[in-house]
């Protein structure tokens, strides 16, 4: 049988849905609901014909025993990736101002959900923008579970319809346009990608490629993909590589009061240390 009930492709039922959400929560976190399942048909639906796979059966075979590259493509078409330049503007002048607040040098940020990269670079303009330099003395890690992304925010090349809406002097400033057959494309400068390093890191492993303490750490809009139990494990590794004085940026939608034995809202979606986790760096 090839089809299922609604003459799709592949047949793919609910038990083989459960494999999924299973085998994706074990090794990222991220919990599917029951509205996800025709997104996961889809996408998995496009690995199966590229792989000449003829059921979700077979395909889920492979997944589980390859732990490689197929592993890694399971992992990449699942992942979420909706970003944007100068998402939640209202952050980037409350990240120039800490940063200026600073004494410690170099100045070390973490974005670690950085997608397709384009808040990490918006990170890199606004520190280029603090310190009225192409190398300000800052340090940004930039790290997300799907290698896809990672390439192509390492290579910092987008489409006009990415930029459009950026302020006319910041597309002068950080960005070169393609010509020839790279018309329709821009570049975001050297100096931008020079001030990040990008690493594949999943938050829920249980070692991460990173090491020190950061000055500021971005995980914006990605708690919504963890339940409350994942969400509190992540956010408890997080303490510790904050400095005392350092501030943890969320999304307009997240809330880490379920946290609050490690960070208290200073506003803005921004939180700092409580006042116990500071002490205990004394």
């Amino acid at each position: 049988m090839s089809r299922d009930p609604e003459h799709k492709e592949f047949l793919f039922t609910q038990s083989e849905f459960e494999r999924i959400r299973t085998l994706l929560y074990q090794h990222s976190g991220i919990k599917l609901n029951d509205s996800k399942k025709d997104m996961v048909y889809s996408r998995l639906g496009r690995r199966l014909r590229a792989t000449g796979m003829k059921s979700f059966q077979t395909y889920l075979e492979l997944v589980e025993q390859d732990q490689g590259n197929e592993w890694e493509a399971f992992i990449n078409s699942l992942t979420t990736n909706l970003t944007a330049f100068l998402r939640e503007p209202h952050h980037f002048p409350l990240l120039k101002a800490h940063v200026l607040s600073l004494k410690r040098r170099p100045i070390r940020l973490w974005c670690s959900a950085a997608s397709t990269g384009e808040e990490p670079y918006t990170m890199a303009m606004t520190m280029i923008d603090a310190f009225g330099s192409y190398k300000p003395p800052v340090e940004i890690i930039a790290t997300d579970i799907d290698t896809n992304v990672l390439k192509k925010a390492k290579a910092g090349i987008y489409s006009l319809e990415r930029i459009e809406k950026l302020p006319t002097e910041t597309l002068k400033r950080f960005f070169l346009k393609g010509t020839g057959k790279n018309t329709g494309l821009v570049q975001v400068r050297k100096e931008l990608r020079d001030l990040i390093t990008f690493r594949t890191l999943n938050l829920v492993d249980e070692n991460w490629p990173i090491t020190g303490t950061f000055d500021v750490i971005f995980c914006r809009n990605v708690m919504i993909y963890f339940d409350k139990d994942t969400q509190y494990k992540i956010l408890k590794r997080f303490a510790p590589m904050l400095e005392t004085h350092g501030l943890l940026f969320a999304g307009h939608s997240e809330s880490l009061h379920h946290a609050a034995d490690f960070f208290k809202l200073r506003g803005n979606t921004i939180y700092e240390l409580t006042q116990k986790e500071q002490r205990s760096r004394q």
